[in-house]
């Protein structure tokens, strides 16, 4: 996690300085004749700075506060001294394809015709209420 804190602390930086290079660049040296900066790119670098100075910032004293470092932080740690346990998976479950394809649907109907969002959400509800339940009934209920 160490080297997630440097990363970001590095990109805060390099936002910064290349926030300020455009400002200055496009006050003085711009195509177009105008009063001052271009605002638009000006702002989204320097909020790309603070962001990643506040994601450095965060991960800084989550790592601080963890009390260790973390198996992939050691030089010598191997790969089984990771959490293995990455959750549970139905490999059968049809429910992720429904909810897919009814998520789909309902962004088609975003794009071509409101009246299809209708027709989706009823579906959305219906795969996401599939999925969350499926271990409740038939051959894998606990």
């Amino acid at each position: 996690m160490r080297a997630n804190v440097v990363v970001f602390w590095i990109l805060a930086v390099f936002f910064a300085i290349v926030a300020a290079v455009y400002g200055v660049w496009t006050a003085f040296g711009g195509v177009e004749q105008h009063d001052g900066p271009e605002w638009a790119g000006l702002v989204a670098l320097s909020l790309a700075g603070v962001l990643s100075a506040f994601i450095a910032f965060y991960l800084g004293r989550v790592h601080s506060a963890q009390g260790g470092a973390l198996p992939e932080d050691r030089l010598d740690a191997n790969i089984d001294d990771g959490d293995p346990e990455l959750g549970f998976f139905s490999p059968w479950s049809w429910w992720p394809v429904v909810l897919a394809g009814a998520a789909a649907l309902g962004f088609l109907g975003l794009a071509i015709g409101f009246w299809l969002a209708f027709i989706a959400v009823p579906l959305v509800l219906i795969a996401l209420v599939g999925w969350v339940y499926e271990y409740y009934r038939g051959n894998f209920a606990r």
